[in-house]
């Protein structure tokens, strides 16, 4: 049984136990009376040394609750929880970091099938676990540790709203490895630059709008979001650059247009007004990308436009219970290639790596040392070295 005393200075009832392993604690009951108190601290005690199943517990918390402070304990779905959690957090995020918020928790739905719509002090360390590992499988370790810190971030907060009495993913351990990242030790699952005649190829089978945003992503190097979302607005044809907000950072980039890019702008300038102003440079990207709050569903395009051109094997687009993460894991080029290939390309070329960084708009505090500011000449003559394709 858990001991108590009352200290000279304090109106309350401190509470003295033991956990399995034999640590002390010693915590505030917040209570005056010391029947009562006593029960809390016993209750921390059982809880403590696990005697008692989850369920046993947090029925007994919850009736003692009710019996000591006059009102019912908070009680929520795991997905009822997860769907609040989320709308709080999306007017204190980012975009981009509210979508890696939305799509860890749906994958950890999918995955706790059942358990999803129960009680969420049901979830316990081995269900993270499991899931963790099923990660493993697909994912990079990099990607899987992501997941778990954002599960984390969830427990506790439910823990510290009296949802669950313990944060079951407070004690996941990230993993080292994966089988996503074996052979590879960037962590980025084997991902490569393309060659130009996988690119020529590529082009071959696409349409002219998938035409448009390969060249944008190989003369800019940015992430198809971006170029998705990119309007006549960000085009400045008299200064010969491209402004824009990467969606992901949220960083300012002014792109200098290479001469293989500029023709192609004009090309599809033609047709259109003097003054464009917001309209799309890729309409059906854009429209996408605004409805859905993301590229996945354009990267699986992507996808199937490598499969046409013969570099990537027919994805099983059967269900393994955690997105399609997996599938895009599998392969080693992907619409983020060519960002790997405009870096290559401007390094083969012999440009300064501090240029490549400003130009691609890579974040990185070491590479930050290396300078403080790089010129605009320096950006037109690192993008007049992208050969045309």
């Amino acid at each position: 049984m858990a001991s108590l005393l009352k200290r000279p200075r304090s109106k309350y009832w401190h509470a003295f136990y033991r956990d399995s392993a034999g640590k002390a604690f010693c915590k505030s009951t917040k209570l005056t009376t010391r029947r009562e108190a006593q029960k809390v601290a016993d209750l921390w005690e059982i809880t403590a040394q696990k005697k008692k199943s989850a369920q046993h517990i947090r029925s007994v918390f919850t009736n003692l609750f009710r019996e000591v402070y006059g009102e019912s304990m908070p009680v929520a779905t795991l997905r009822k929880f997860i769907d609040t959690w989320l709308a709080q957090k999306k007017p204190e995020t980012s975009p981009a970091t509210y979508l890696a918020y939305q799509k860890t928790t749906d994958s950890f739905l999918e995955a706790m099938e059942e358990k999803a719509e129960k009680d969420m002090s049901e979830v316990t360390r081995v269900d993270i676990i499991s899931f963790r590992n099923d990660l493993g499988e697909h994912l990079s370790a990099t990607t899987v540790n992501r997941y778990i810190k954002i599960l984390r971030m969830v427990f506790k907060a439910a823990h510290r709203d009296g949802y669950v009495l313990e944060n079951p993913a407070e004690h996941v351990e990230i993993i080292k490895n994966s089988r996503g990242t074996q052979g590879n030790g960037s962590g980025k699952a084997g991902r490569r630059p393309f060659t130009i005649p996988e690119i020529q190829a590529t082009l071959a089978v696409a349409d002219p709008e998938w035409q448009s945003l390969i060249k944008f992503g190989l003369y800019t190097g940015q992430r198809l979001a971006d170029l998705a979302l990119l309007t006549w607005d960000n085009v400045d044809l008299d200064r010969n650059e491209i402004r824009l907000v990467t969606k992901k950072t949220g960083k300012n980039l002014t792109i200098p247009i290479s001469s293989p890019l500029q023709s192609h702008i004009m090309s599809l300038k033609g047709g259109l007004d003097s003054h464009p102003g917001a309209t799309p440079l890729h309409p059906q990207a854009f429209e996408t990308v605004q409805k859905q709050g993301r590229a996945v569903s354009l990267s699986g395009q992507f996808a199937d436009l490598l499969t046409q051109a013969g570099l990537r094997k027919k994805q099983d687009h059967r269900s393994h219970g955690i997105g399609r993460d997996a599938k895009r894991a599998k392969s080693s080029l992907s619409f983020h290639s060519l960002r790997h290939t405009a870096v290559s390309l401007l390094k083969d070329a012999g440009v300064p790596q501090a240029v490549v960084q400003e130009l691609i708009g890579h974040d990185s505090e070491a590479m930050s040392q290396l300078y403080t500011h790089v010129g605009v000449e320096a950006l037109k003559k690192a993008a007049a070295s992208l050969p045309v394709v």
